[in-house]
């Protein structure tokens, strides 16, 4: 049986042992590993959002300043290793209460881990979340070396930025305090770990919870309204899809953004997404649908500077619209430039537009929008 206190699998004090982070603290018969509350909650949060991940992966989420340590060690993999040892220990412990699972290897040989059903819902219950928004468990992602899960985890890492807290790299070596301070000053990310979201189901039939045929699936959700982006969906595309095939995925989002549902029976209609999430009050948020962000991972052999003007013509009744229609605003970028300059660097271009310019930029203002079109 599925229990709904994933904390009550960790009871029973007996030892002592010391932990890199917070000191001497008690050690439970369940957790052999000595893995703290604090790294076991940062790993249920880090997979519950990306689904499967690397232990790097998610220690440069949860904590960065790691990242900036362990700089005397003699070689990259011992570096490497006493960086992530927290966090694997957290694993380790996990697994051990049926959370978490190995699930194969990337490209390039390293361990996968993803939540089981159990630890999904323990996930569920550190980002606040209900149930039914967790998503799958990602079970056999690492088959084939997870290309396109590792490049969506990438995309997230470049979104969010995630800043080293300086406090806590106090004695650290000069070169590694200046890495730090420099990680520090550069541009903000986007929201928080909780403000993503991947593997979204957007039903064009159906429920939420159930949903039908002709809808498409989001590699990615960011909702960041404190930043100016209540809603944000990401397609990630390592190279493989033709103009083609991209143009099908635009229309499913579209169909999707058109979607009225009722409150009630006979009710008034509004967007369905709106019954998810936010949009602030009086900017007319729905003049224009939720924007698409599509990122392109040079891995394949196609060639976005090829591919994006033959989606742009395919598209064009969906991201140009007529008069008062709502479109659907489409934005490109690379993915290696999303990770050298995140989102604030003048690298995105919307379809329909010759600039380049910052993601916020790219997507249009809600407030004028409305205006430009009222």
């Amino acid at each position: 049986m599925i229990r709904d206190d994933w904390a009550g699998l960790c009871a029973g004090l007996v030892a002592c042992v010391v932990d890199e982070e917070t000191g001497p603290m008690p050690k439970r018969k369940t957790n052999p590993a000595g893995s703290s509350n604090n790294h076991r909650g940062d790993v249920l949060r880090v997979l519950g959002v990306l689904k499967v991940a690397t232990v790097e992966q998610i220690q440069r989420i949860a904590a960065p300043h790691l990242t900036f340590r362990h700089t005397d060690k003699e070689t990259p993999s011992a570096r490497k290793s006493a960086r992530t040892a927290s966090h694997l220990g957290a694993l380790s412990d996990l697994r051990k209460h049926g959370l978490v699972e190995k699930g194969g290897r990337t490209r390039n040989g390293e361990v996968l881990r993803n939540l089981t059903p159990m630890g999904l819902k323990a996930a569920a219950k550190e980002l606040r979340r209900p149930d039914w928004e967790m998503g799958s468990t990602a079970r056999g992602a690492g088959r084939s070396g997870a290309s396109h899960p590792m490049a969506v985890n990438e995309a997230v890492f470049a979104l969010l930025r995630p800043k080293p807290d300086l406090n806590l790299l106090e004695g650290e070596p000069a070169e590694a305090l200046a890495a730090a301070q420099a990680a520090v000053d550069a541009p903000e990310g986007l929201g928080t770990l909780a403000s993503y979201t991947t593997e979204v189901a957007l039903p064009g039939t159906g429920t939420w919870t159930n949903p039908g045929k002709g809808g498409v699936q989001a590699d990615l959700v960011l909702t960041a309204p404190e930043h100016g982006i209540p809603l944000l969906f990401v397609e990630i595309d390592n190279c493989y899809e033709t103009a083609h095939e991209l143009a099908g995925k635009v229309d499913r989002y579209m169909r999707f953004c058109e979607r009225a549902v009722g409150e009630e029976r006979d009710g008034p209609q509004r967007p369905m997404w709106r019954t998810r999430w936010w949009a602030p009050d009086g900017q007319r948020a729905d003049v224009a649908h939720p924007p698409l962000l599509l990122v392109f991972n040079r891995l394949g052999p196609r060639n976005p500077d090829t591919v994006i003007p033959h989606l742009a013509e395919l598209t064009r009744q969906y991201w140009e619209g007529e008069g008062h229609e709502r479109k659907l605003p489409i934005v490109t970028c690379s993915m290696n430039m999303l990770r050298e300059h995140g989102p604030a660097g003048e690298i995105f271009q919307r379809i329909g537009r010759t600039e380049k310019q910052t993601l916020l930029e790219a997507i249009g203002h809600t407030r004028r929008e409305a205006a430009s079109i009222c």
